[in-house]
């Protein structure tokens, strides 16, 4: 299996772990890292043998952000000599920040992802992680959102997700100040779910996804997901109401249902057969896509 340069991919027990690989930079991020990160997004979801992903750093850190050295960053240490009464082209892909592209290929996955910060995050490497559905932390991890130090702004999407997992007035101080804070302070604020010793995270990461893999759907895991990320965006709990029919009356028809109950009965782990490549219901997906 070929695996992009600075990633390592591993599959076990149904659960799919890709590790950032570039410890020598605090496995700091380049737009090429971007994109085979994405790449990779792709062949889980993909995957109806993988059923859960765990996303982990090498090393001392999970990631230090966006790797700002020469030619690597779209940050620069000298002005743009680019006229600036030229109009931009808001369309050209060459304007978007890398690591949206990352949090919102995340925010597309049919499979439930965990994050393992196993050591500090910093900028994108904590903006990532918000369309995540679990975040566990060492407790020798560390967190910032240092771009109003570094003279530019939130991304990421992180101004629609921080608020969103935080509240504003928590998201407001982590990216007005740009501090760093610990993972004490992230546990406390919501951010991650709870803390582990360094030598204990992974495992707890994997048990959690285990659970996922061995007890539940994979349908109505992908379609749970979507359900409660999309509903941010629904203006009256109608909209909720309709979304949740559907899926009822179409998964309560599917052969899921039948396992799911009999495994209840007999109290043994089910087998579900239904799968996110072919079975999931004729309505999905029920919004449009956005383009940038």
């Amino acid at each position: 299996m070929n695996v992009p340069q600075h990633f390592r991919f591993d599959v076990q027990h149904h659960v799919a772990t890709i590790t950032f690989d570039r410890a020598d930079r605090l496995n700091a991020f380049t737009r090429v890292m971007a994109m085979d990160l994405v790449t990779l997004f792709d062949r889980v979801d993909s995957d109806d043998g993988i059923r859960a992903l765990i996303l982990t750093g090498a090393g001392r850190a999970f990631c230090a952000g966006a790797d700002l050295s020469p030619g690597q960053s779209s940050l620069s240490l000298e002005r743009r000599d680019e006229d600036e009464s030229t109009e931009v082209d808001w369309k050209d892909p060459a304007t978007r920040d890398y690591g949206g592209l990352i949090t919102l290929r995340l925010y597309e996955c049919v499979k439930p992802v965990i994050v393992a910060f196993n050591g500090p995050a910093a900028g994108m490497g904590v903006t990532m992680a918000l369309a995540a559905d679990f975040r566990l932390a060492s407790t020798g991890a560390k967190f910032s959102l240092p771009f109003t130090r570094r003279g530019i702004v939130p991304e990421s999407a992180s101004s629609w997700f921080l608020p969103r997992i935080v509240g504003i007035a928590q998201a407001l101080e982590w990216t007005l100040i740009g501090a760093t804070f610990s993972a004490e302070e992230a546990k406390a604020a919501g951010l991650v779910r709870s803390l582990h010793e360094p030598q204990d995270l992974l495992a707890a990461a994997t048990d959690l996804a285990k659970d996922i893999a061995t007890n539940t759907a994979p349908v109505s895991v992908a379609m749970t997901r979507q359900m409660l990320w999309r509903s941010f965006s629904m203006p009256h709990p109608m909209e909720a109401h309709r979304i949740e029919s559907q899926g009822i009356y179409m998964r309560s028809r599917a052969f899921d249902v039948r396992e799911g109950v009999q495994s209840f009965l007999e109290k043994r782990s089910p087998d579900f057969p239904d799968q996110v490549s072919t079975d999931m219901p004729s309505f999905f997906p029920w919004w449009e896509h956005k383009d940038y």
